[in-house]
Formats: structure tokens, sequence, C-alpha cells
């Protein structure tokens, strides 16, 4: 009995380490001069410090103009990769603002409601840390500072429209 719940402490424990964790750099392709985003059509090698790029398992890329456009395509991909699901992606990769580098997106610290805009206007503003994100989000007026599992379509649509009033969202410390 004392051995399963140690056992038990341990798991949460490592839980708990893993969610704090920094997002960790990752080795995806650098879209070409022509490659565009799929949700919106701009350009994407335009803005490299916006670059969120999803890389399936089958080898298939798509880069977008930014995290915001990334979430849209993930919340609709049948209708932009029907010949792919979800558990076909290999990576989710969104850059850092920081350090201008690729970093994963499921464990990444998403600013929303600053006053930083990417490519399309409001954006959720990624970072590698949650002290980055709070640092960020003291400097740029931050509303709230998400989790990539805290977003949603309806926190997308908010970000889209630029509305930040009466937020009711999971904030993250």
């Amino acid at each position: 009995m004392m051995a399963g719940r140690t056992l038990a402490a341990a798991f949460i424990t490592l839980a708990l380490l893993a969610a704090a964790a920094p997002a960790g750099t990752v080795d995806v392709p650098q879209p070409g001069p022509r490659a565009s985003c799929p949700v919106c059509g701009m350009f994407v090698a335009k803005y490299p410090e916006w670059i969120a790029t999803v890389v399936f398992d089958d080898g298939h890329v798509h880069h977008f103009d930014g995290a915001k456009d990334l979430f849209k395509f993930l919340f609709a991909l049948d209708r932009y990769a029907p010949d792919h699901g979800p558990g076909d992606i290999d990576v989710i990769a969104v850059t850092d603002y920081y350090d201008v580098e690729a970093i994963d997106a499921r464990q990444a610290w998403f600013v929303i409601g600053s006053d930083v805009y990417g490519p399309m206007g409001h954006e959720l503003v990624p970072l590698k840390t949650a002290e980055d994100a709070a640092g960020f989000s003291a400097d740029h007026e931050g509303r709230a500072t998400l989790r990539f599992g805290d977003i949603t379509p309806a926190v997308v649509r908010q970000v889209d429209e630029g509305r930040f009033d009466g937020l009711e969202l999971p904030l993250t410390p």
C-alpha cells in the first residue's frame, strides 16, 4: 500500500515538473520563399519571428504566419489537411518571441491581449518559459497566459477579434 502511494506521488511530482518545464527547441524544416500559410495564404518566410510549423509523421509540412493561424488549422484539420488526422502529427512548433527559434508548441506559454502584433494583427505570442511569459506580459500589457491545451476555438476567435475584456480563461501562473 505504501509503495502505491509513493509511486502515485512520484507520478504527480513528475507531472508538475513537466508542466512547468520550458518548451524545448525542435528541429523543423524552414519554409521556402514561396511557402504560404494554408489558413490565410500569406507568405510565411517574410515573418521569421512568427513562423509556426506542423510536421506530419509522413513528412508532410505546413508553415503558418503565426500561432493564431496554426491553431485555426489544428481546429479545422479536416478542412485544411483532409488526408491527415490529429494522430498523424509528429511535431507542432512555434517561434519563441525572445530567442526566435522553433520550440515545441505543446510546451510553450502563450500570452494574449498584449500590445505586440503579428503579421495578422492580434496574436498568441509564444514563449519558452513561464518566467519569459510573465516578463513579456508585464512589459507588453498581456491579458492572459495560456498553455497549449487551454487554447480553444473561442480563444482564437477572441484574439482574432481583439476582444480581451471579460476574459474567462484558465490563467496559468
